[in-house]
């Protein structure tokens, strides 16, 4: 059932009265009329936006939904599907919120009615694979694929040259990232690829990425960094690297990063750090070094670590937390707290 009136209550001392106009209205007014509500959500006509969130539904709400709508919501519902045809009927749409339904696949065609469509979130659905082409029809710039079941990314869902500045693809099963995609989406500023299964980023994948600021790693599988992984990317701000495997580091990983606030590497596998390695990252934020939960091993390996933390201390969060975990007889103790002798760095 549709509704005429979507602001104040039905029942009233003119209860007939408007009862009959809301009759009227239906009757006369289609599904894409203006004033016109899909049941079960919220419409709010001053800004052009539907919300359907938390509700029995179990299709797209196409009846009653008002053409001109702008916004629209539909999350934590029972919707399996969504065509071309059901998005074709709101032509001026530009941000479309689909998290927590029950997806499990696109259409290559599904965008082909909304061209003004900037903002696609799909997350929390069960999409395991999409079709070539299907980001191809709308000039989106934001893209949240997060919390599915996706195994693979795929350089063909992209056109070339996308206009895409944030991609979301974090909480699915990715083992890697080909860099024919990345290099199709030059205008990106974040990605975010945490919570993946990630083993290796190929070494010139990133190169594309010019304008990209903030890249998420944390919590895959990552081994090595290969030295020039960074080569391209000198506006990057914040990076995280929390939570994989990493045991050590190039020297020449963090060149050219002269404008990073932001890093983590903590919970690695980091017994020591390359000389050089920090020595270029002066744009570093209070605290914006992350180094805890690392075996540090403290003996002449560790000395450049050392020294850099006794000279930018305020840069590290939690300096005092960066422990040993050996040798046996230093295991537990703050690294800020050995001395020349107890590292054997006395000539």
């Amino acid at each position: 059932m549709t509704r005429c009136l979507t602001d104040g209550p039905l029942f009233s001392d003119t209860m007939a009265p408007r009862l009959l106009l809301v009759l009227l209205c239906s009757t006369l007014l289609g599904p894409g009329a203006t004033g016109a509500c899909p049941a079960l959500c919220r419409c709010y006509p001053r800004r052009a936006e539907v919300v359907c969130a938390g509700v029995p539904l179990t299709e797209f709400p196409s009846e009653g939904l008002p053409a001109n709508t702008t916004m629209l919501t539909i999350q934590h519902t029972n919707i399996s599907a969504i065509s071309e045809l059901q998005l074709s009927a709101t032509p001026l749409l530009e941000g479309l919120h689909l998290y927590g339904n029950h997806l499990r696949s696109l259409s290559p065609d599904v965008l082909r009615g909304v061209p003004r469509l900037h903002t696609l979130d799909l997350t929390g659905n069960r999409l395991a694979d999409l079709p070539a082409g299907v980001f191809g029809h709308a000039a989106l710039t934001t893209l949240v694929l997060k919390n599915n079941l996706m195994e693979a990314a795929k350089a063909e869902w992209f056109p070339d040259h996308s206009s895409l500045t944030w991609v979301d693809l974090s909480g699915n099963r990715l083992t890697g990232l080909p860099t024919a995609l990345l290099h199709k989406l030059p205008h990106l500023e974040s990605l975010d690829l945490s919570h993946n299964r990630l083993e290796k980023i190929q070494a010139k994948s990133l190169d594309a990425l010019v304008k990209l600021e903030r890249l998420n790693l944390q919590r895959n599988k990552l081994v090595r960094l290969e030295p020039a992984l960074f080569q391209h990317t000198a506006n990057i701000t914040n990076l995280y690297l929390t939570g994989n495997r990493l045991e050590t580091l190039p020297p020449s990983l963090f060149q050219g990063l002269g404008r990073l606030k932001v890093l983590g590497l903590e919970e690695n596998q980091l017994g020591y750090l390359p000389p050089g390695l920090l020595d270029q990252l002066s744009s570093l934020d209070e605290e914006g070094l992350d180094l805890t939960a690392n075996p540090w091993s403290c003996d002449q390996k560790v000395e450049y670590l050392w020294r850099w933390l006794q000279k930018n201390k305020g840069k590290a969060f939690l300096a005092d937390t960066v422990r040993c975990a050996a040798p046996p007889p230093l295991a537990g103790r703050s690294l800020l707290s050995l001395t020349e002798s107890e590292l054997n760095l006395e000539s």
